[in-house]
């Protein structure tokens, strides 16, 4: 039993593989036990962790800070809408996404090459132009993107082989809303396990290089702006891929969905997680997701009015957010692994 588990994680790319078939069996046996509206949750979780963990690839392994990430989301988001409208097969499902991760990437690649050339604050205040100018095209060609009242996302239909399996294999049909939460989490699966590879391979080594010091990174012939444009392009064609299924989650793609507070709200899932790890991407979106109802139900409980209960819910987000800067800066997963560190040390 022993030596077959070695042989299963002796390498980075079989351990990932090994959490991709663990990954899918948890993702099939929760999504088959949950109500419409937990599925509905798991979703949000799943866009915002597919653009945090390309985020947190950017931000934690480049050492490029982008507060912009949300119109890398609109992109894609108004790409899948614009498809299904055109075609609502559910077999058009994978090419929509496709579609909007390349998109993504494409729009990254052009951001990327400006931001190369870009450090620190004047980074972060270009790709925060960018979010405010972004979802601001909606209104200026209404008649293709829907102006303010945006585009109405049809709900892919679930493809019926697909349909036949999933009902072989758990004796349940599939609704339109559990079709979205099962491709968010497969891409999400599928996603993470690209990134760990790619952070694990040269090219992260690469990244990790440019972000620790530039100069040493050159001086081993690095090509500083090739890094840093690839990390952009990677990131922008996750944060596409995650803005196509809130599109499709939401059923419609719309300027005030993809706001500057939804690139905050990225930038604070990593934050909290903790930089550069996959794993404090999905815990930080797991959190920001979940806090604000429990926050809101907590204060209709406790006597507050509905507008007091939903104000309340950013404000303890805040402070939550600014305890995990202060007491664990590394972030939660940052910490923890520390912490673990340094008890194998002392003993």
């Amino acid at each position: 039993m022993n030596a077959t588990l070695t042989r299963l994680t002796a390498t980075p790319v079989r351990r990932h593989f090994l959490c991709v078939v663990i990954g899918l069996v948890v993702i099939v046996l929760a999504l088959e036990s949950l109500s419409t509206f937990r599925q509905s949750q798991l979703t949000s979780v799943a866009y915002l962790a597919i653009a945090a963990g390309g985020l947190t690839v950017l931000t934690g392994l480049s050492g490029q800070l982008s507060l912009g990430h949300g119109a890398f989301m609109a992109v894609g988001a108004y790409t899948a809408a614009l498809m299904l409208r055109a075609n609502d097969s559910g077999w058009s499902v994978p090419l929509v996404l496709l579609a909007a991760t390349v998109i993504s990437a494409v729009v990254g690649v052009v951001v990327g090459v400006a931001a190369a050339r870009l450090h620190g604050p004047y980074l972060a205040g270009a790709t925060l132009a960018l979010a405010v100018a972004v979802p601001g095209l909606a209104l200026y060609f209404s008649d293709y993107l829907g102006g303010e009242q945006g585009l109405v996302v049809p709900v892919p239909k679930v493809p019926d082989l697909i349909d036949d399996v999933m009902y072989f294999v758990t004796g349940n049909e599939l609704s339109g809303t559990k079709f979205v939460a099962y491709v968010s989490w497969v891409l999400l699966v599928i996603v993470f396990f690209l990134l760990a590879n790619v952070s694990s391979s040269r090219i992260g080594r690469r990244w990790r290089a440019v972000r620790d010091d530039e100069v040493a990174a050159e001086l081993a012939g690095i090509d500083l702006g090739r890094a840093r444009i690839l990390a952009f392009v990677v990131s922008a064609a996750c944060a596409g891929a995650g803005g196509a299924v809130l599109a499709m989650s939401a059923r419609i793609a719309a300027p005030s969905g993809f706001t500057l507070t939804l690139s905050l709200t990225l930038l604070s899932a990593v934050v909290i997680g903790g930089l550069g790890t996959l794993s404090g991407a999905l815990i930080g979106a797991v959190l920001l997701t979940y806090i604000p109802p429990v926050v809101t139900n907590l204060g209709l409980d406790l006597g507050l009015s509905s507008l007091q209960s939903a104000e309340l819910a950013p404000l303890v987000t805040g402070i939550f957010t600014v305890l995990v800067i202060l007491f664990a800066p590394l972030g939660l997963v940052g910490t923890y692994r520390r912490l673990r560190s340094t008890r194998k040390e002392m003993k």
